[in-house]
């Protein structure tokens, strides 16, 4: 039986879907994969849009009881996000996330004033939940990774918008969608507001009938 998607998950999918964040159609993927849908998280670009887009991220990670000290965001689309879903966080979280910082990377290190590579809150002995748009590859994950573990910090979960629930590498002996990848690869939890499975099933009578056996089909392809 599917699961039942909570209100904040079907807001977030319904915003999606108004603002064509989802879109359905026929999409080359860089790993050249056809996809029948993609997912764009630069649609949510207003102040409503944002403010709901920060609530499911809070909601999600408020109900995973992770404990972290600073939400870092990957440049760049992390950068928007590591702050706004801080004060998201400091709105509807109660007292325990009232002092959660944030801080996000430079793409080219100042050699100036204060210098470096990191923007925000310091990186060193805390302890650090990475928050991206969607993990695909994972590549970015791992870079934000490096660049943690490099100021110090201690990475304890990461967070995405959609988990595309996705093999890697159809070839490999383990079959792992980039998600399960890093989690396993680094011991950490890897949060979703939604996997695909989510969508599929939320999007039964929303869409048409032949869009929503294209997305059944594709994750039977690729799914995990």
């Amino acid at each position: 039986m599917p699961a039942v998607l909570e209100d904040y998950q079907k807001n977030f999918l319904d915003l999606a879907l108004e603002c064509q964040a989802l879109k359905f159609g026929s999409f080359t993927l860089k790993s050249g994969r056809q996809s029948p849908y993609f997912f764009n998280l630069g649609q949510f670009n207003t102040g409503k849009l944002l403010s709901n887009l920060a609530t499911a991220y809070a909601i999600a990670i408020i109900q995973s009881d992770l404990k972290f000290d600073v939400i870092f965001g990957p440049a760049y689309k992390g950068i928007p996000l590591a702050s706004i879903v801080c004060v998201k966080l400091a709105e509807i979280g109660g007292t325990k996330f009232q002092n959660v910082k944030y801080s996000f990377n430079r793409k080219e290190a100042k050699d100036h004033g204060e210098g470096g590579n990191i923007v925000g809150a310091s990186l060193e002995g805390q302890r650090v939940l990475v928050i991206d748009d969607v993990m695909t590859a994972g590549t970015a994950i791992n870079e934000a990774f490096e660049i943690i573990g490099n100021a110090s910090g201690n990475v304890v979960g990461v967070i995405v918008s959609l988990d595309r629930q996705e093999v890697l590498n159809t070839e490999a002996s383990e079959l792992l969608s980039a998600t399960q990848a890093v989690s396993q690869k680094y011991g950490i939890p890897v949060l979703s507001i939604v996997t695909l499975t989510n969508i599929i099933n939320y999007l039964d009578g929303r869409i048409p009938v032949e869009e929503k056996k294209k997305m059944e089909e594709y994750l039977q392809v690729y799914g995990v």
